[in-house]
Order: structure tokens, then sequence, then C-alpha cells
């Protein structure tokens, strides 16, 4: 392995908290391997990560963070506007925006003394492959999602099911050539660009996956095992798992409790509070960074909660921003009264800190990917609340194939809810219910607890020298150390000319129009 200390990974992970959090848990795990790594992000998500890399360095890890400038404001966005979970409205402006960061990318490389021997991309910036065959730089692709979900929309699309059933979202169908049965309609199923408006994104995401030299997923083989190796087959690239990258986690209280973002309550005060429980006797409940409750389905989980006698975390974003809310919580009273037993944290919470404590015995999680590792990694069943994209998998998963976890009764994403309903689709009892269902002390419970401890176990395995995960990612950086040299050894030998800036690049707009990318980027040697 004395190659890979003379190799340099570039990062690139979408401006999305579920996507840059594992990104640079791997910058941290290859750094520790022997390879420099670099992530490249925008100035506001670079602020919000800091102190992961911060604590990477001080382990000796070379890891480093370069900001490059979000192309939002050309395109009428505001100045700051750089993270998918700041976006309101209008987000087919900002993939646009997002599409136009392959011309800041292109006059970094294009600075740098030596170029990457890889970059690694996240699968929703197909605009870096542009960017690797102008410079000859091997990309390997990142997938965020679940192995299962990938392939059940890889499968849904080739086998034309999701053609056959054309606009009604609600057509019931069983996922084609699937390992396992597997029943849903479109939107529960529904990629990431497979909506109105994007339809080039989609393209661009699907082409620069066929054209890249390899893909990680950030899973592990304990898990999906069958769906990793069929969709290796079904794209008929190098694959390699290489997660739960949250599980090779060796990091400083400080780094862990701000991993993701600053939290915005003390984590000290939330383990003093954890300290006094018993085990496994507390609830967490959290859904993600984007995922928000209407306001009526908001008030019958606080009910439902409040009705539960269970001790419980909160983390509760909407308190934030919505006034509704803060009424809920203040004005009638819902925080005083649950106060000897509820902690409300209003905004970002350090759920590493709190899912790793003794005391936490289920999350109620939105099912994002990044938060289902975190519940299997750390052994606490999930009670399932999915709101949008591949959380329906991840529910799916953890309940009908690991069996960690109970559904809370979501059916489909809240948009599609009737209007008669505003909103609700669990009621307070029925939350009532799951919860006393999931932290069952019966057979049922015991063995959907032992059947997580079990996967937390392999979860951690895995990512030791031996583990499948460390194996994976051992024979990557080796193919990328002998790609990275043959690429170089080409460059070497065909031409010594500096290929023309980026800034001729086009990219789609919403109505299928063109933008000519007019930035006139300096070349540098």
């Amino acid at each position: 392995m004395a190659a890979s200390t003379e190799l340099h990974f570039l990062l690139v992970p979408l401006v999305a908290q579920g996507h840059i959090i594992p990104m640079v848990d791997l910058a941290r795990i290859l750094a520790a391997r022997g390879p420099r790594v670099t992530i490249v992000t925008t100035a506001v998500n670079a602020a919000r990560n800091r102190a992961a890399v911060e604590s990477a360095n001080r382990a000796g890890l070379a890891v480093e963070l370069v900001e490059l400038p979000f192309p939002g404001p050309q395109l009428g966005l505001p100045e700051g506007l750089e993270a998918m979970d700041q976006v309101a409205k209008d987000p087919i402006t900002f993939f646009h925006a997002l599409w136009k960061m392959a011309e800041p990318l292109d006059e970094y490389v294009r600075a740098l003394p030596r170029r990457p021997d890889c970059l690694v991309a996240d699968a929703c910036n197909p605009w870096t492959a542009g960017v690797c065959e102008l410079f000859g730089i091997p990309r390997i692709v990142m997938h965020c999602p679940s192995a299962y979900f990938l392939l059940a929309v890889h499968n849904l699309s080739a086998h034309g099911v999701f053609d056959s059933v054309g606009d009604d979202g609600m057509a019931t169908f069983e996922v084609p050539d699937f390992p396992v049965r597997a029943v849903g309609n479109k939107v529960t199923f529904r990629g990431f660009f497979q909506y109105p408006g994007v339809e080039k994104e989609q393209r661009d995401v699907i082409d620069a996956e066929a054209t890249a030299d390899g893909l990680l997923i950030n899973t592990f083989r304990g898990i999906e095992d069958v769906f990793v190796d069929a969709y290796a087959a079904a794209l008929g690239r190098r694959t390699w798992a290489v997660g739960p990258t949250c599980a090779s986690l060796t990091v400083d209280d400080d780094a862990k409790a701000g991993r993701g973002n600053r939290a915005d309550v003390d984590a000290g005060h939330i383990v003093s509070r954890l300290d006094a429980r018993p085990p496994a006797s507390v609830l967490y409940i959290s859904f993600g960074s984007i995922a928000r409750l209407p306001a009526k389905q908001l008030a019958e989980l606080a009910r439902g909660l409040e009705n539960s006698g269970k001790p419980f975390v909160w983390a509760i974003k909407e308190a934030k921003a919505d006034a509704a809310v803060r009424t809920l919580l203040d004005d009638e009273g819902f925080e005083e009264r649950v106060k000897d037993r509820g902690l409300l944290v209003r905004g970002w919470a350090p759920q590493v800190t709190i899912l790793s404590h003794r005391a936490v015995g289920c999350f109620l999680t939105h099912c994002g990917w990044n938060a289902t590792l975190e519940a299997i990694s750390h052994g606490v069943p999930a009670l399932t609340w999915p709101s949008f994209a591949d959380q329906f998998s991840s529910e799916r998963l953890l309940v009908d194939v690991l069996g960690v976890g109970v559904r809370s009764g979501v059916k489909v994403p809240a948009m599609y809810v009737p209007e008669e309903a505003e909103g609700v689709q669990v009621a307070s009892g029925d939350v009532e219910k799951v919860i006393a269902e999931l932290m069952d002390s019966g057979p049922e419970g015991t063995a959907r607890r032992c059947r997580a401890k079990e996967l937390a176990a392999e979860a951690r395995a895995t990512m030791e020298e031996g583990g499948s995960s460390y194996s994976d990612l051992t024979d990557m950086i080796s193919f990328v150390s002998e790609l990275s040299r043959n690429r170089r050894h080409e460059r070497d030998t065909s031409s010594t000319a500096l290929p023309m800036p980026f800034a001729t690049a086009e990219l789609g707009s919403n109505n299928g129009d063109k933008i000519e990318a007019d930035a006139a980027l300096s070349v540098q040697s």
C-alpha cells in the first residue's frame, strides 16, 4: 500500500447534509489509509463541516476543505443560499446553479501543481464528469442512498414499469427481477431527479454513472450483499461497498457533537439528561435536515409522545421558523408539560452523541440513509416515518428485510395526502401504539433489539481490517493507484498542452434551452 501515500483524492459531495456527512467520513477513512484528501464544497457547507475536518487534522490526517464560489447569485438566488435544506422554493434554479459549479471546479483543478489521482463525485453531481474528462482524471461515483433503492429504481426503469404507470403515482406494482418481494408505487419509489423540469439533470446523472470508472456505495455487505452485487451486475461497473462510514468514527466528543453542523444545544446537557435514564428507555426523534411535518401532523405526533409516557429527545427544527409550532410548544404548554421526561432541541441535534448513548432505545426517523446507517451502527431499532425519495426504501429494508424496525403508518409523501386530512397520516393514538410496539419488552421487542445489536457489531467489524468494507476500500485504492498511473502516462505521452477552459460547456435550462457558461477562466500551469 506504499503507493497510496502518494495519492491525492478530490471529493465533491452534493450540497446536502445527508450527502456531505458520509463524504466527510470517507475523507477521514481514506486519509487514515495514506492518501491525501481534499473536500471541495461551498463556503456555507464548509463552515458546517469544519469541525469534523479539524478533528481529522488533530489526528494527523491529511484532509483539507476547499471552498468554491456557488453560482446561485448569477441565476438570481440570494447570497448564502448554498445548501439543499435552505431551498424553500424553486429547486430547479438551485439545480441549474449547482450544475454551473463545473466552471469554478475547472479553474481550481487547472491551478493545481499536480492533477488529482481520483475525483470522487456524489452521484447527484454529474457535472463533474466533463471536468474529469477534460483533465484525464479517474472518476468514481459515490452513492449515498441504499443499494436496495438504487437497484429498485434501476429495475423499475429498465423494465418500463415507471413508463407503464405514467402519471398515476398511486398505481401499485411489484419491483421486477428483485432479490426480495417489494411492492409500492411511483411516489414511494421515485428517484432523486424523476420530477418534471429536471429531465436533463436525470439524463446527466444516468450518463455520468454509466461512464464512471467505478461506483462506491455507503453500505455494507452484512445488510445489502445481494443488492450490491445485483446493482453492480446491472450497471456493469466496478462497485465497492465501503460503509457504513459512520461506524468507523474515532473522533473526539466535540467533533462527534458537531457532526454535519454545529449543534443548537450543548451536547453535554443532553448527555447529562440521558445519563439519568435506564438503558434503552429513551426515544429519539429526528426528521433530518430537509423533511418537515405538516403542522397538524406535528401536533398529532406531539400528543402521541406526551400520552406515551416514554422519555424522549426531539430534534424539532420546525421550531426555529414555524410560528404554529412555537405556539404548540410554548403558548399551548407542550414543552412545560413534558419537561420532566422530554427534551426539545430546537434545531440541529448532536445525533451520533445521542444514538451512541446507552439510554437510547428507539429512533423515530425519517429514514434518510445517513440516519438509517447511524441507527444500524449503534444498534438502535427504528420507528420508521419516511417522507420522500429513497426513505420509503430504507423503511422496507429496516422492517421487511432486516427486522429492526416498526412502521409508523406513513404511506405516502405528505404532498399526496388528501386535502381533507390536512397532512395527517398518523393520529396521536397510533403514535402511542407504534411507540409501545417498538419499545415492547416482550419476545418480539426483545428479538428486534437483539437483532439490532448483532447488526451494530457487524457494522463495526466490516470497517476494521479483515472486514468486507475495509477490503473493498483497499481494492478501490489499489484500482485508483494503477488507473491514475496509466492515465498520467497517457497524458505525458500524448500532449503537453493544457486543455481549453471548461467555460465552453453548455448547461441545460428548465425549458430545454442551453445556458452558455461564459466565465472567463484563467489558464494556469
